[in-house]
């Protein structure tokens, strides 16, 4: 199989690229973190939508979809703290 022949041509062994570095997985706690934050930072801005509107600076669209998007993101972040939970009980449940 090291011999893969197409047409006469010979394949050679595939070498690794030397111009990919390896990089390392991010830290699990940062991703938490960093999707807390943004989580944070939805709700702070649709805050601040709902105070642009009743101050008349924006319009009800945009404050609609703002309140949306941090609603939903609060929603996905909810479901994915469960499934994670979830799986370390079951984990735990393991018998080794």
């Amino acid at each position: 199989m090291a011999d893969l022949r197409i047409d006469g041509l010979r394949q050679g062994p595939i070498q690794p690229d030397q111009n990919v570095k390896e990089k390392g997985s991010p830290d699990f706690g940062k991703v938490i973190k960093g999707a807390i934050y943004k989580v944070d930072g939805m709700g702070k801005e649709a805050d601040r939508s709902v105070i642009d509107l009743l101050q008349g600076k924006a319009g009800i669209p945009e404050t609609m979809i703002a309140l949306q998007k941090a609603g939903l993101s609060r929603q996905l972040l909810l479901a994915v703290r469960n499934k994670v939970i979830d799986s370390y009980r079951e984990i735990m449940r393991m018998a080794f």
